[in-house]
């Protein structure tokens, strides 16, 4: 087994890990099952990955999100790594290649939504792949008390049954106490091991001010702050309205959705990244999978529906440990919003049933056919033909998803795939019998490489222009080498899509448990609570508040929210200064963490180490190193 030093050196350059990433690695490798709790930006991946690498087999990855599988196999790729996603909208044929190649170990990494565990394709070709690790990426979701409850997580189990002896590895960035226990009941652990890091993240300000003109106090935080920013909104027509008024008031700003074109989403998202746009204004629909480290401010106009979301949403803020700032702006009518869609979430079971009614008619399926059937799918086109409030509609569908009868998918671009089917030699065959196809068939092999083993993505553009045709042209004759049964060729797809996960029923037939409604009701009007409370309260520390929430009760106050700002008035400069002489004594010694620093420093208040900390920070004086252990810098 080669070292894990060395691998990760090797495939990602790194010269060390990052705090408790060797201790997970290291547990999994002793075929420990192991749940990780990282923060957002924390290096999940890693965790996972760099076993997967040691170990001989195929690391079987669990992961609800297509977008983030397709980011992680596409980054595997280029470290020459083989890896493959199956998900909703590939072809019969291309699912059949991935699961070949897979079964023939011509790949380390497999990843999957938990929809396809439920697959009998994927069950029966199981056994046959040499797995010797199983992934959960997201984990919580495998809890229908946690905030985004996907019940195929709990196929995993029966998955486990099928693989006995493989461990398993779970990772999320947001889970409270109750759902830690409840992904180790879940999955079926032999023991508990649970390596958590601290959610608390020093560098980041929390702020939270109630503004009636929210516009206004946003431009201040962007004047002020300078840097990368986020705006998060509730709905996609305010996206544009806010990038237009920062870009107004000199700031250059785009906005973002779903119902964007795809181009037109990876384009922005682009330039963003690039620093050629400042702000990107987005729904919620941004920001997964995207790791820009020099984020400076997060703002959210609209209060956040839970503060799971909302620590994921703020989490992508300051990722390279410098200053940033995390900023809600909110009224009475936000309030009084996020109660009217707390309502609206929980649809009553004969809404529900006209919902499902209705959406088996639009796809024109038959009671007891159309499992696994996919369809693109457009909710606002959807709730109008069928004369239905969209919120409704969207919540009922949501409801459906959690009751397992069907998946939703976000709008994303999935590029145009071809790959060879017959053999070189019937190719050969085929070029001289049908000579008009020769050169096709020749620009083809000349551009691509692997196209007889694997699916390849094709650019249609970039073809046509090599060949000096028309791309209809070109896409013409990559019809007619299909119809030829030459290749198989699956056409670029950027539709929202939903999948039909079980038969059709009768909309009679379909039952909600009063209890887990009720249960899951309940649940939902906690995180209600619980955000509504950190945004009303003005006298406690956020950071404080956000760790109690996740389960580290004992935090110290962070020093820098808005709470903690005005409450400085105890600590004068006599103190201050013989506190950071103490701290440079230290850290002229070694670098420390804020823990072993309050170890040496015991005598010195919490709340007077973290204000000292953070103003020498702010100037520069001490840095945080990738293994969040301050370091002297001014001589």
């Amino acid at each position: 087994m080669e070292d894990i030093h060395g691998i990760l050196q090797r495939f990602w350059g790194y010269p060390g890990f990052r705090p408790l990433q060797e201790d997970i690695v290291r547990s999994v490798l002793h075929g420990d099952d192991t749940l990780a709790l990282l923060p957002t930006g924390g290096g999940k991946s890693i965790c996972f990955q760099v076993p997967g690498l040691a170990l001989p087999g195929l690391t079987l990855v669990v992961s609800p999100l297509i977008a983030l599988m397709k980011d992680q196999v596409e980054n595997l790729k280029k470290r020459n790594v083989k890896a493959a996603a199956l998900y909703s909208g590939m072809s019969k044929r291309e699912l059949g290649n991935v699961i070949d190649n897979a079964v023939n170990d011509n790949l380390k990494f497999l990843y999957l939504s938990p929809e396809r565990l439920k697959s009998d394709t994927i069950r029966l070709n199981l056994e046959a792949m040499k797995i010797s690790l199983i992934a959960v990426d997201e984990a919580h979701c495998i809890s229908q008390w946690g905030y985004d409850f996907r019940p195929p997580y709990l196929e995993i189990a029966e998955v486990r049954q099928m693989l006995p002896g493989i461990p398993v590895m779970a990772l999320t960035a947001t889970a409270t106490p109750e759902v830690v226990e409840d992904i180790q009941d879940k999955l079926l652990f032999k023991e508990r091991n649970v390596f958590q890091k601290s959610f608390e993240r020093p560098n980041l300000t929390y702020v939270v001010y109630k503004e009636e003109d929210k516009y206004g106090r946003m431009l201040k935080v962007f004047k002020g702050v300078p840097g990368t920013g986020i705006v998060y909104v509730r709905n996609r027509k305010r996206t544009r309205e806010v990038a237009e008024y920062l870009a107004s008031a000199g700031i250059s700003a785009t906005f973002y959705h779903a119902g964007l074109p795809s181009h037109l989403r990876d384009q922005r998202q682009k330039q963003w990244i690039n620093g050629e746009i400042r702000v990107m204004v987005s729904t919620n629909a941004f920001g997964m999978g995207i790791d820009k480290p020099d984020v400076r401010s997060v703002v959210h106009l609209d209060i956040p529906d839970n503060l799971e979301a909302y620590f994921q949403e703020a989490g992508r803020g300051g990722r390279d440990l410098k200053r940033s700032y995390a900023v809600i702006l909110y009224d009475n009518q936000d309030i009084a919003n996020l109660e009217r869609n707390f309502e609206t979430t929980f649809p009553n079971l004969k809404d529900i049933r006209t919902v499902y009614k209705a959406l088996t008619n639009y796809a024109k399926l038959p009671v007891g056919g159309g499992k696994d059937v996919s369809l693109d799918f457009n909710l606002t086109e959807f709730a109008m033909h069928y004369r239905l409030p969209s919120a409704i509609a969207f919540s009922a569908l949501k409801i459906l998803e959690k009751e397992g009868l069907l998946q939703l998918n976000e709008a994303m671009l999935a590029p145009s795939r071809l790959m060879f089917t017959v053999s070189k030699e019937d190719l050969y065959r085929f070029q001289v019998e049908h000579i008009k196809y020769d050169g096709l068939v020749k620009l083809l092999l000349r551009s691509y490489s692997g196209v007889f083993s694997s699916y390849v993505v094709i650019n249609e553009q970039a073809l046509a222009q090599k060949a000096g045709i028309k791309t209809d042209q070109l896409i013409f004759g990559l019809n007619k080498l299909m119809a030829f049964e030459i290749v198989d060729y699956v056409p670029a797809s950027d539709k929202p899509q939903i999948v039909f996960l079980s038969p059709v029923m009768l909309p009679k037939d379909i039952t909600i448990s009063k209890n887990v409604y009720k249960n899951r009701k309940e649940a939902a009007r906690k995180r209600i609570d619980a955000i509504r409370e950190y945004v009303e309260t003005a006298d406690e520390c956020r950071s404080k508040m956000l760790l109690s929430y996740f389960g580290e009760k004992n935090a110290a106050l962070c020093g820098t929210c808005d709470f903690c700002r005005k409450d400085k008035s105890t600590l004068n400069k006599v103190l201050f200064d013989a506190i950071a002489v103490r701290i440079r004594k230290l850290l002229l010694t070694k670098p420390c963490s804020v823990d072993e620093l309050a170890v040496e420093a015991n005598d010195i208040k919490s709340e007077h180490l973290i204000n000292v900390l953070q103003y020498l920070l702010d100037r520069k004086w001490i840095a945080l190193d990738y293994k969040m252990k301050y370091r002297w810098l001014k001589k």
